[in-house]
């Protein structure tokens, strides 16, 4: 039983089937979720690892390829540009092909099944939702994400996501002419706001920002927030910015809901018995990072190995956590220090702009990050108990 219908659920669904493991995905809402979200990148690596499921080929049909990155100051000056392999694509588009080709391939999706309990059984995993139905399998893996329920289940204790400080709303702006070559991703640290985009090969500008946020606002509080509140914050945000920001926010005609930031910085324990969780329930990491989704990608393929070849639910999950724990903390502490300089205050601003130009050079030529990107997966080889 797989709980969580979104990105993850379905990938991880056809790592199993693959793996000869048939299961059942349960989404909380009562549809898909066709046509809701913004747009999402998936790094190098999250693409590589779908290559193993025959999924490779369907993803890179949509959006677009965005293999740099330039980073600016609110003054307009350019701090870097360097490599950043990708493609960035609307996530509903993403969720909608994933959704399908599992549903094609025999993965069957009950939707309206919002996990309430579950325990285990002689010889499996008993799940309860909130509509009063139950479902039994041998195991349960939660893909619910940042307020997961199965994380809860498995350890009461566990620890709340941690705000990072920081909002998110954005849009698709069309009609206007702006700065930069298509797939190339535009970041700008605004006096007061941090703000990104790129532009579509067909023109539209998809774009977000990022205003501080010292206090994490309920989501009461930002559902009041209408559309007409955040064009005019976002307006008085940038005002005194030099770029090409309140042209795109005003060609806007819908500005998305704003959202809280969060990562994960550790979650202490990720299975117990025949229980295990994945991707944002685990190591939710800050978008700042590029990340999120690649990293669910990967989770779901490496757990699909590791329920193939390790003999024993409890150690298939125990090898699960020790072959990726280190890479996704410390993925997550990337992403911490990847958003740290979107709000920091006109001293920590000023020593940003000088030291920055010097860091991403090296950053480029030295391909430091090639411990996150050229990661790969490989589903042929096979997975033991042995540490190392």
């Amino acid at each position: 039983m797989i709980i969580g219908g979104g990105i993850a659920g379905p990938v991880t669904a056809m790592a199993l089937r693959r793996a000869g493991i048939d299961s059942d995905v349960y989404e909380a809402y009562g549809r898909g979720a066709d046509g809701v979200g913004a747009f999402l990148t998936l790094a190098v690596n999250g693409l590589e690892a779908l290559r193993p499921l025959g999924l490779y080929d369907l993803v890179c049909d949509l959006g677009m390829d965005t293999p740099r990155m330039e980073m600016s100051n609110g003054s307009g000056r350019l701090l870097a540009s360097v490599r950043q392999p990708g493609r960035t694509l609307k996530r509903a588009d993403l969720y909608r092909v994933l959704r399908d080709e599992a549903v094609r391939r025999g993965v069957r999706v009950h939707y309206g099944k919002r996990l309430t309990d579950a325990e285990a059984t002689a010889d499996g995993v008993r799940a309860v939702f909130a509509d009063g139905s139950a479902a039994e399998g041998d195991l349960l893996v939660g893909a619910d994400g940042l307020r997961s329920r199965t994380r809860t289940i498995i350890d009461p204790g566990a620890p709340r996501a941690r705000h990072v400080g920081l909002l998110n709303t954005g849009g698709l702006a069309r009609g206007v002419t702006v700065p930069g070559t298509p797939g190339t991703n535009h970041f700008i640290f605004g006096r007061r706001c941090f703000f990104g985009y790129l532009i579509a090969p067909g023109g539209e500008v998809w774009w977000f920002a990022n205003p501080p946020s010292p206090r994490e606002p309920t989501p009461e509080e930002l559902a009041a927030i209408t559309p007409e509140r955040w064009r005019a914050r976002l307006e008085e945000l940038f005002r005194d910015d030099t770029g090409p920001m309140l042209d795109i926010i005003g060609a806007t005609e819908h500005i998305l809901p704003g959202w809280n930031t969060y990562d994960f910085p550790t979650v202490p324990k990720w299975s117990d018995g025949r229980m295990v969780i994945i991707g944002d329930a685990a190591h939710a990491t800050s978008p700042s990072s590029g990340q999120g989704a690649s990293m669910a990608i990967e989770d779901a393929v490496v757990l699909a190995t590791c329920l193939r070849d390790v003999p024993g639910t409890r150690d298939a999950f125990a090898v699960f956590e020790r072959l990726r724990r280190e890479r996704v903390e410390r993925v997550v502490a990337q992403g911490r220090r990847n958003g740290s300089g979107k709000a920091p205050g006109a001293v920590r601003a000023f020593l940003r702009d000088l030291t920055l130009p010097m860091i991403m050079r090296q950053v480029d030529k030295r391909n430091s990050l090639a411990w996150m990107h050229d990661h790969r997966i490989s589903w042929d080889d096979r997975v033991t108990t042995a540490a190392g």
